[in-house]
């Protein structure tokens, strides 16, 4: 395939998007690498799409429902409850990690090639949505050992996901861009996803959380999509219209953030990578 490059003076911005679109194979096949390099050398392999979540959902679950005795939301046995939590949490804490690294980790790629860089870690959010489709199967098979039907709006889970990883992809972008120029922030971001885990309702129902800390509550962003999963897999919640609003928003705020950093950014990234 050949692919014209065509500079033109004042039009570097609309040309910019335009060779995003004219690189999309090169989008693919990031993707594809990264999923291959991930397993690739791995004992279990790509099991451990699968035992990761799992391994957590059971600790979460004799954590949370076995010593804390804390309830479930409707008649969704509490293994569903968490599980359906994870799968969005994994997703968004997968593509956030990745990302951030991203450009760093392919260092002889973006200095010697022109690409649009953005490609870089938007790749790894691909290879994070396959995580998690494969994920995805597993709890389809808890539902069938616990005879669980999902409700009729279990198609939600696809703007859902969409919405999760451009939740992730905002930040991303932005700790991508300072990772390349301090690499402190590699180490930095697992610290803040590990703490998040335990303010995001993955373990626990947003139920459970006093009336008074509700609003503080739900500008975690993460809140909504969580509830939203729940909502559309398991249809134990009422549709939390207000969480995915602060979702979208959230989401909406930090792409355009990330991406204004990462522009900016971009044209020094093969001098100081």
């Amino acid at each position: 395939m050949s692919i014209e490059l065509t500079i033109e003076a004042g039009k570097t911005e609309r040309q910019y998007w335009k060779d995003l679109w004219n690189y999309k194979e090169l989008f693919f096949i990031l993707t594809w690498r990264d999923i291959v390099v991930q397993y690739k050398q791995t004992v279990v392999g790509i099991l451990w799409v699968v035992l990761r979540p799992l391994l957590s959902m059971l600790a979460f679950t004799f954590v949370f429902s076995n010593v804390a005795k804390l309830p479930a939301e409707g008649d969704a046995p509490y293994v569903l409850m968490v599980y359906s939590a994870m799968l969005p949490w994994q997703l968004f804490a997968t593509a956030l990690t990745n990302t951030s690294t991203a450009l760093i980790l392919n260092a002889n790629l973006v200095s010697k090639v022109y690409f649009p860089r953005l490609l870089v870690p938007a790749s790894t959010v691909g290879a994070a949505v396959v995580d998690f489709m494969l994920s995805m199967v597993i709890l389809a098979g808890i539902m069938v050992c616990y005879q669980y039907v999902p409700p009729v709006h279990v198609l939600a889970i696809i703007p859902l996901s969409i919405l999760t990883s451009l939740l992730a992809l905002g930040p991303g972008l932005f700790f991508c861009s300072l990772t390349v120029i301090y690499r402190d922030f590699r180490y930095v971001l697992p610290f803040i996803t590990q703490f998040g885990l335990y303010v995001s309702p993955v373990g626990y129902s947003s139920s459970i959380v006093p009336e008074k800390w509700q609003t503080l509550f739900m500008c975690n962003p993460v809140v909504g999509v969580i509830d939203g999963f729940r909502w559309a897999l398991l249809g134990t919640v009422e549709f939390p219209g207000k969480q995915l609003a602060i979702s979208v928003v959230f989401a909406t705020v930090f792409l355009a953030i990330g991406l204004k950093v990462f522009r900016n950014t971009e044209k020094t990234f093969a001098d100081v990578i």
